[in-house]
């Protein structure tokens, strides 16, 4: 067994551990502890809370420095709340994640719709515990989603195994995968689309408004709700003081829309209005703000630069 071999072993079974202690300890405990590290993480100025920093200037011009600065430490302890549950929601059965659900506000609507032999797409950002949305998407009905393994495979292994606890089918991101996921869908099933991930390359969405900030935005969602025939949804499943609470609501009719710039704008429209009340649940320590490389705007330049002249800068933005 090659060196590289061992090492991905030895952080699969370190991961592991993790996820079982972090399981085996009250779910308050845990997310306390993640706060503690998130309360840290801020108060070491790296690379996360600058990130984090940045798209809350970008994303809250209205809030004072104070202010901004709040919601940054809140943004950065809930992060490490959202690690520190991951045992109950990974390791844990699913019996007792699925205790922790403790309202599902929608899930008649979205029951609805697949008794009318509609399939369902929900459209479920980086708020709360979007691993929790996965797994209780998989209890309304036959679930297929899109999986990219991480680069370590036993790592893959263990994540797949995880988001499968529920009865959801996971499927590689080829075209292979996309099609079993529009069959699926056109069968009256249910899938779920993180809308709010960046596209790697520029042929993969468009820079459309979100918080009033051009950014590259995926066509994937809106594309898939097209090609399969599905009702569209949001979903969240929002950290609660003991659980989560999951909500799903009906997607703007315009994410329907045949003019992709509409439909992507719409769904970011939709994203920023599940967010309210909720920001601090927002994972902003991820650079949604980047663009295709063509538009030639980089928001995080410089990230180390004093707030003053950051604020200098974002004066060029409005």
């Amino acid at each position: 067994m090659s060196a590289q071999s061992l090492r991905n072993q030895g952080i699969t079974l370190f991961l592991s551990g993790l996820l079982w202690l972090s399981y085996w300890l009250p779910i308050r405990w845990v997310r306390a502890v993640g706060r503690g590290l998130g309360w840290i993480i801020y108060h070491s100025d790296g690379r996360s809370r600058r990130v984090t920093e940045r798209n809350v200037a970008l994303a809250y011009p209205e809030l004072s420095s104070k202010s901004q600065d709040r919601l940054v430490r809140n943004v950065l302890r809930e992060t490490g709340a959202l690690a520190g549950e991951m045992g109950h929601v990974w390791q844990a059965p699913w019996a007792h994640t699925s205790s922790l659900i403790e309202s599902s506000e929608g899930a008649e609507s979205v029951q609805a719709a697949l008794a009318s032999g509609s399939g369902v797409i929900v459209l479920g950002p980086h708020l709360g515990n979007w691993e929790v949305l996965g797994l209780h998407l998989a209890t309304l009905g036959q679930m297929v989603a899109l999986f990219e393994p991480p680069k370590i495979a036993t790592t893959g292994e263990l994540i797949k195994r995880a988001r499968e606890r529920s009865g959801g089918q996971l499927v590689p991101t080829d075209p292979r995968g996309l099609a079993t996921l529009v069959r699926c869908v056109r069968q009256g099933g249910i899938s779920g689309i993180l809308p709010d991930q960046v596209p790697t390359v520029a042929s993969g969405g468009l820079n459309v408004p979100f918080k009033g900030i051009d950014c590259g935005t995926a066509s994937l969602g809106c594309n898939l709700i097209k090609r399969s025939k599905a009702k569209a949804f949001m979903g969240v499943a929002l950290r609660t003081a003991g659980g989560f609470k999951v909500i799903y609501k009906a997607a703007p009719a315009a994410v329907y829309d045949d003019d992709e710039r509409v439909a992507l704008t719409a769904m970011n429209e939709a994203v920023a209005d599940l967010m309210q009340g909720y920001d601090q649940q927002y994972q902003w320590s991820y650079k949604r703000f980047r663009c295709r490389p063509d538009n030639g705007i980089d928001h995080y330049k410089n990230l180390k630069v004093p707030r003053a002249r950051f604020e200098k800068k974002l004066e060029q933005y409005s």
